[in-house]
């Protein structure tokens, strides 16, 4: 048998090749939505790889869009027990696990963009993120979404207009709500929410500004509810790192995904209110009805998620009623 022998600075040389071959860290990021379509979501979520392939600190961030790795609902039992890295995720998706999360997506406490961005600094969304520590991650960006309601059947306006319609609605406060007002319920991600119109498992649906376009929602529906100036619906969709992988990396990787996270999130922050407009300007130009609640409409349902979701919340959720106290003192 042939041997090779390597010289002292062979050997010196191929270790150090060998080193250098495998001190990148490889992150993999997991994300429910459309990839290169447009989605902002996903741009996001690119734009955090990109600036931390900038950074040059030995540390690659590759996104798997349309769940291509992990479906909508595996993504935070898989973030959080180190088996995913990152993942842009509605965190009400994980209110089964925490039902604090119910709360990022509550009728009526968020108003409006600006009103989200002051969430985001508040004492309401510190306890959220010491919920998201406890369960295993951590935010690397905030982002918010409005949305609105869309059906087969009629256009939604008051809590009447739901009434006997099988409904699509994100998170458990928002299917409380529906629920009183006569709806039934049927529990999906919003990558599902196309077919179930389309085979009639669903007249309507709830979701945001952003799902709508991306799913194409608007080939199936025949009436849009924008968020206008009395959205209802705003979810809190952030992007997350499992805490055990940060905890891995050294301290110039987690400044450089730090910083790159800072710049998705304002991308995120200056897309967000033109996203309502844009869902508008393609629901109309493919022949769908577009109308706005009024004043008087949102009130009403106001009322009834106070007297369904909120109070739900408030006896059933630990901590409900603080959390609920601190969201609605933000102005």
């Amino acid at each position: 048998m042939q041997r090779h022998i390597l010289t002292p600075l062979a050997l010196g040389l191929a270790l150090a090749f060998s080193g250098a071959a495998s001190a990148e860290t490889v992150l993999r990021a997991s994300h429910q939505f459309p990839g290169g379509q447009g989605d902002v979501r996903d741009e996001m979520v690119q734009l955090m790889a990109d600036k931390v392939a900038e950074a040059d600190v030995d540390l690659k961030i590759e996104v798997y869009p349309g769940q291509s790795l992990f479906k909508a609902r595996e993504q935070w039992a898989a973030l959080s027990r180190g088996r995913l890295d990152i993942t842009a995720l509605p965190l009400d998706y994980a209110s089964g696990r925490h039902p604090e999360f119910s709360a990022t997506l509550m009728p009526g406490l968020v108003r409006n963009h600006e009103h989200a961005q002051r969430l985001n600094d508040s004492e309401f969304m510190g306890m959220i993120k010491e919920v998201i520590r406890e369960g295993g991650a951590r935010v690397l960006a905030d982002a918010w979404l409005a949305g609105g309601f869309a059906s087969t059947e009629n256009c939604i306006t008051s809590p009447e207009s739901v009434d006997g319609q099988t409904f699509r609605a994100a998170g458990p406060a928002f299917e409380q709500m529906l629920e009183t007002a006569g709806a039934s319920i049927a529990s999906m991600p919003s990558s599902e929410i196309y077919t179930a119109l389309q085979t009639g498992v669903l007249d309507a649906a709830n979701t945001s500004s952003m799902s709508f376009v991306s799913y194409r929602i608007y080939e199936q529906v025949e009436c849009l509810t924008e968020p206008g100036e009395h959205a209802l619906w705003f979810m809190y969709e952030p992007i997350l790192i499992s805490e055990q992988v940060w905890q891995e990396l050294n301290e110039e990787q987690q400044q450089a995904l730090t910083e790159a996270a800072q710049a998705a999130e304002e991308f995120f922050a200056a897309e967000a209110a033109g996203l309502d407009q844009q869902m508008v300007e393609v629901f109309r130009e493919n022949g769908v009805e577009v109308v706005s609640m009024s004043e008087e409409d949102y009130n009403a349902w106001l009322e009834i998620a106070k007297q369904s979701s909120y109070q739900n919340f408030a006896e059933n959720v630990p901590n409900g009623q603080a959390l609920i106290d601190a969201a609605l003192a933000v102005e």
